[in-house]
């Protein structure tokens, strides 16, 4: 598997989260304070998108528990796929709810976990020079839209699906001058002011190359398709130390695991509007 590079509102107000990240501790054992694993080893399968949020993540994990986590992080569908056939890991945080359920029903994951949300926004350049204030502005004549459909999944047809919903998909892809197949070279022409806007996921705004050089726009959460929302986490059959395992998931979902998470533009799942996410979209092991 090919190893992504380095891909949030500051400040992660844990206050915010007191009620739930209470609630959290008390049903994951070992969220507060977990066992010492000196030595030990625990590899770890995610999603590519997770990357930025994961490797300081790991960083602090192994520094509190002594353990060397062995990260990959790749196309989810690809690494779901070879989970479902003879690929192993011991833990693995992947999009899209119904591949854990998958997981979970082939007996390749003993659990799994909410974990965190993405979200979409409009992006212009600094300054907003198109005055790109909603998605039906990207429908209007003269905006020049950087687009790419044909992105990996669920990059291009989540996007696509958005502008459906919306109403204006066929008006918006009328000014799309030059579609792209990745998502991080289509922002370059934003960045650039070759483009006015282009709707990305906030995590994106959060990578080192755009940060600080993007205005952002909100976009209505009821546009947002459902799938590519959801990432989990959970503990698999493969996991030499279950306890080992088990300690890792609890921490990724605490408080201190989820601030990497929220730095890197995602919406932790114990968050309040995490939680309010886990009831709508259903993410429970069950």
């Amino acid at each position: 598997m090919r190893q992504l590079q380095d891909e949030g509102r500051r400040g992660f107000l844990r206050a915010s989260l007191t009620g739930v990240a209470g609630l959290a501790a008390a049903s994951l054992p070992g969220a507060a304070q977990a066992a010492p694993f000196p030595g030990g080893r625990l590899q770890v399968w995610s999603c590519g998108g997770l990357a930025e949020a994961m490797q300081p993540a790991h960083a602090e994990y192994e520094r509190r528990s002594g353990v060397a986590v062995v990260y990959t992080g790749a196309f989810a569908a690809a690494l779901g796929k070879s989970l479902l056939g003879s690929g192993s890991t011991e833990v693995f945080a992947g999009r899209v709810l119904d591949l854990a359920k998958k997981l979970r029903a082939e007996g390749r994951m003993i659990y799994f976990k909410p974990l965190c949300f993405t979200s979409y926004v409009i992006v212009t350049p600094t300054g907003n020079p198109g005055n790109v204030r909603s998605v039906d502005d990207m429908a209007r004549k003269g905006v020049r839209v950087a687009m790419a459909p044909e992105a990996s999944p669920p990059g291009g047809a989540a996007v696509m699906g958005l502008l459906k919903k919306a109403g204006c998909q066929d008006a918006v892809m009328a000014n799309v001058a030059d579609p792209g197949t990745c998502v991080q070279r289509s922002v370059e022409a934003v960045t650039t002011g070759k483009a006015d806007a282009m709707i990305v996921e906030l995590r994106v705004t959060r990578l080192p190359q755009f940060a600080g050089k993007l205005d952002i726009v909100e976009i209505p959460a009821g546009l947002f398709p459902p799938p590519p929302l959801t990432f989990t986490v959970g503990a698999m059959q493969e996991a030499r130390n279950r306890a080992l395992a088990d300690d890792y998931v609890a921490w990724i979902t605490s408080p201190d695991g989820q601030a990497h998470f929220e730095r890197a533009g995602f919406i932790p799942a114990i968050s309040p509007r995490g939680q309010e996410l886990v009831e709508k979209l259903g993410v429970k092991d069950v």
